[in-house]
Order: structure tokens, then C-alpha cells, then sequence
């Protein structure tokens, strides 16, 4: 899946998003040693998820009325298994649901250190083992991992908002990139999809990984 990852400092806000997983803000620390910008940007992020958390309500609604909704009301398109962003994606999701749910099948190559990243021979060493687990995973049959992935796009001019969404998992993810004004549209469209496809009761009650996702969009 695409994942974007920004980290500024040790206790600095990281942004990682994708199919296997939505687009995420993580906020680790209120060190004194941060930026005024980025505890600024902490504290503004920590009131605009308490003041989302406060109006989300039980409106559930399953992935297939989701993508209804969509191709109605943003010409939603599929995109064909034989794409080269469907083959790259399909993949990158096979990694890590394996890597999360049948992690045993890779064996010692399962956990792989993090490297010194100030050390240049521990870092080729790191994406040696990294590129070497990726074709170990490629490999396996898709039956170790049953998927019915899906990948869809909503066009603006010449870019693209691709939904990403897992039958089988229960993955719903957005990514999206352009010019100012079209990462403002798509934004709103993000927004308005992660809504509709909503939460249930339970998800509020045990703030689960659908209710936090939600938030999360909705704050950012």
C-alpha cells in the first residue's frame, strides 16, 4: 500500500497511511525540547480529536453500501486486477497481514532489527533482509492469506483519490495526492466517505480500529 511517514524529531508527530491501515496521526510526547511549532501543532491535533470524539454517533454502514455511495455520488471507478497500482498494492497488503497475523511462517526473518541508521553497512545489511522477506512473502501462495481486495479511484482533472478496501479484512483505507486545491477536495471527499461508512456502538464503546480511524480523519 502507499505510506507516507514524516518524523521531525524523537517525540515528533509521524503520519503513516494505507490500505492496511488509514491514514494515521500519531502524536509520542510533550518533550520541552520540541519545536514551539510542533507542540503548537500537538496541542491543536489533541483539541480537534476531543472535540471529534464528541460528536460521533452509531451510523454504521458495510463496505459494499460504501463503495454504492461513492460510484453515486463521485463517479467511483474500479480499478482492473492487471493495473500495475493494483499488483502493487494487492502485494504490499499481502505483506503485511502476514507479517501481522501469520508472522511464524517467515521464521527468524520475521523480526528484523532496526538498523544504526548512522551506520551504512547496518542499513544495506537492514534492507538486505527487508527485500529478501518481501520475495520470501511473494512467494507463498495466496491461500496462506485469503484476500478480496479491491481497489478503486475518484478522479479529479489528472489525479486520483484511491479507496482501498479488503472484503475479507474489513480494510477501508484512502490515499491522495496533488496541488493544493485538488489535496483540499479530496480531503473533503475522505471526510465524507470515512463518515458514511461510520461506526457501530460497540466501535465507540471499545474505541476500536474503525472508531479511531474515523476520528483520525476527521481531526486532521
Amino acid at each position: 500500500m502507499k505510506r507516507r511517514m514524516k518524523q521531525k524529531s524523537k517525540n515528533a508527530i509521524s503520519i503513516i497511511g494505507g490500505a492496511d491501515g488509514p491514514t494515521s496521526i500519531f502524536i509520542a510526547g510533550h518533550s520541552k525540547k520540541q519545536p514551539l511549532k510542533i507542540r503548537i501543532k500537538n496541542s491543536i491535533y489533541r483539541y480537534k480529536r476531543k472535540k471529534v470524539e464528541k460528536t460521533i454517533v452509531a451510523n454504521p454502514h458495510s463496505l459494499s453500501e460504501t463503495v454504492q455511495y461513492a460510484k453515486d455520488k463521485y463517479e467511483l471507478t474500479e480499478t482492473a486486477p492487471a493495473d500495475r497500482e493494483y499488483i502493487e498494492q494487492i502485494k504490499c497488503l499481502k505483506e503485511s497481514l502476514i507479517l501481522q497475523y501469520e508472522p511464524e511462517l517467515l521464521g527468524e526473518m520475521k523480526d528484523i532489527p532496526v538498523p544504526d541508521f548512522s551506520n551504512e553497512a547496518s542499513v544495506k545489511e537492514y534492507l538486505g533482509k527487508i527485500k529478501i522477506r518481501n520475495e520470501m512473502i511473494a512467494e507463498m501462495p495466496d491461500s496462506i492469506i485469503p484476500m478480496d481486495f479491491h481497489l478503486y479511484k475518484i478522479r479529479i482533472d489528472d489525479d486520483f483519490l484511491e479507496m482501498e478496501i479488503d472484503y475479507t479484512w474489513n480494510i477501508f483505507g484512502m490515499s491522495y495526492s496533488g496541488n493544493k486545491a485538488v489535496m483540499k477536495k479530496f480531503k473533503k471527499i475522505s471526510r465524507d466517505l470515512y463518515s458514511y461508512y461510520g461506526v457501530t456502538e460497540e466501535d465507540i464503546k471499545n474505541k476500536t480500529k474503525r472508531y479511531s480511524s474515523l476520528v483520525t480523519n476527521l481531526s486532521s
